[in-house]
């Protein structure tokens, strides 16, 4: 590999300052007159995390003040809290590395740890990464509006009266959320999440920044490039979504086809295997065991599995959860057998992928999804508007339920957005420009699609695309691909982009 590039002595000496004990950063000069200079030169001082699941891995915390709106920056402040785990050898720093995990609502102050095991030496020598609970989320100043649910996934059922129902309880949720913070919600936007991302690089004593993003870390990643086109240094933008996708209801009902699809996929690694699993000879033969077991469950009730209550709106989520990444079929097809004969009315202990998933969906609450759920909701709400009518989704529900049995209606139920009492107050980012980045993509992703992908390869004009022949979602840290861990290693290391779009091998 090469070596890094050479940073100029000033740079140089603010990194040996920077990771050394106990040192107190100090910010890079502000732009003039916008009101922003106290937040940009704030000192920032790490310590400890509270989080004890972060103890032993490296990873320092602090506490950054951002305004509540950029436009009146004497106002109310948010706390925002980020985290590092410091570059390992202070001589070859190069900088720091921003990173989001995705969501939006995934909490990120854990995620500069896994990003540094999945970096070869070199890179992890040349980086501070840095991680980030982005306003309204989890250590940051949080929006929990009470909800009792964790995602607004829920399959309508056979009939409208399930689709109403859906309707209800995201009506509910806008409600709960607005009546508890009205003040703070038009303000939970991915253009100001960008914006604390610069007061964060900023108060760093930065004068640029890199950035690994995957899923909606992409858009806010794609995002920040736009608005702070010369603040970027390296750019990795990891399963992406197309930003006129993200930007409408498109995102989440392209994900029924992308999960049918990765049906079918599992049945035809699943027909092999009837011996060992007993879901079927044929991938027909599989798929028509799926769908008779949502068919069934919606008739004849709950599943009773492990402790566990399954109605008939959750199954096809349970579903979901598991036919992500390829490497997870053997997970999807033990889940299935166990659903199956608790259906069946026998005595069955889950396997550990489908009880995870099962413990997190039966306490939203003490889990804390719920609460990400809220900060997810104010995100998605603030960027863009969604239609209002309930027919309007009725319809996609209908049209969905013959090409898309099973994942097709729960896509096309309507967001909590749809009832939201305020519409965006900035217009939706249009991604157009030639800033340099390295994107990765997985042709069977079920959550940003790799057509959907191609959007934003295309607005990221100076982007090269590497596209991975699998079913995956975040491919870097999650899929085992020399190929791909290269490609983003060699870039981290020495700034230079593939000569052309690149083709791994799955």
């Amino acid at each position: 590999m090469k070596k890094p590039t050479a940073a100029t002595a000033l740079t140089l000496a603010l990194a040996t300052l920077m990771t050394t004990a106990g040192y107190t950063a100090v910010a890079s000069p502000s732009a003039a007159g916008d009101g922003l200079e106290r937040f940009r030169e704030q000192s920032v001082t790490w310590a400890g995390c509270d989080d004890p699941a972060l103890a032993g891995t490296g990873t320092e915390c602090a506490r950054i003040t951002v305004p509540l709106d950029y436009g009146k920056p004497e106002g109310r402040t948010l706390t925002v809290a980020i985290s590092r785990v410091r570059a390992t050898d202070p001589k070859k720093r190069r900088g720091i590395l921003q990173s989001n995990p995705g969501g939006p609502g995934g909490r990120g102050l854990s995620l500069p740890a896994v990003i540094k095991s999945k970096m070869t030496p070199e890179v992890a020598a040349a980086y501070d990464v840095i991680g980030m609970d982005t306003r309204g989320l989890g250590e940051s100043t949080p929006v929990d509006c009470g909800l009792t649910r964790g995602m607004w996934l829920r399959a309508p059922g056979p009939d409208r009266a399930g689709f109403d129902e859906s309707v209800r309880l995201s009506r509910e949720d806008a409600r709960m959320c607005w009546d508890k913070y009205p003040d703070v919600l038009p303000h939970l936007s991915t253009r100001n999440i960008a914006r604390d991302v610069d007061i964060v690089r900023s108060a760093l004593g930065e004068r640029k920044t890199s950035w690994f993003g995957q899923s909606y870390g992409t858009v806010l990643g794609a995002v920040y490039a736009q608005m702070f086109p010369h603040r970027i240094d390296r750019l990795v933008l990891d399963s992406a979504p197309g930003p006129a996708d993200y930007h409408s209801f498109e995102m989440v009902r392209k994900m029924g086809p992308a999960n049918e699809k990765a049906l079918d996929d599992f049945a035809r690694w699943a027909a092999p295997r009837d011996r060992q699993y007993g879901l079927g000879t044929t991938p027909a033969a599989v798929r028509a065991t799926v769908e008779g077991l949502v068919r069934r469950d919606a008739g004849a009730g709950p599943i009773h599995i492990d402790g566990h209550r399954i109605p008939s709106h959750d199954l096809p989520l349970v579903l979901f959860s598991l036919v992500t990444d390829d490497t997870g079929n053997a997970d999807l097809a033990l889940g299935l057998r166990a659903l199956l004969d608790a259906a069946a009315g026998k005595t069955v202990t889950a396997p550990p992928a489908l009880k995870g998933f099962l413990d997190v969906m039966s306490d939203p609450r003490g889990s804390g999804r719920a609460a990400d759920y809220a900060a997810q909701l104010g995100v998605l709400c603030a960027d863009a508007p969604m239609p209002r009518d309930p027919e309007y989704y009725w319809k996609g529900v209908e049209r969905a339920r013959t090409s898309h049995p099973v994942f097709g209606p729960v896509t096309n139920v309507p967001l909590p957005c749809a009832f939201w009492k305020e519409a965006p107050r900035e217009k939706p980012t249009k991604i157009n420009n030639k800033v340099p980045a390295l994107q990765i993509q997985a042709t069977g992703d079920t959550r940003t699609t790799y057509e959907s992908g191609l959007g934003m390869h295309r607005a990221m004009r100076g982007s090269k695309l590497v596209t991975v022949p699998a079913r995956s979602h975040a491919v870097y840290l999650h899929y085992p691909n020399d190929c791909v861990n290269r490609t983003v290693n060699d870039y981290l290391l020495d700034g230079t982009l593939p000569a052309r779009d690149v083709v791994c091998a799955s």
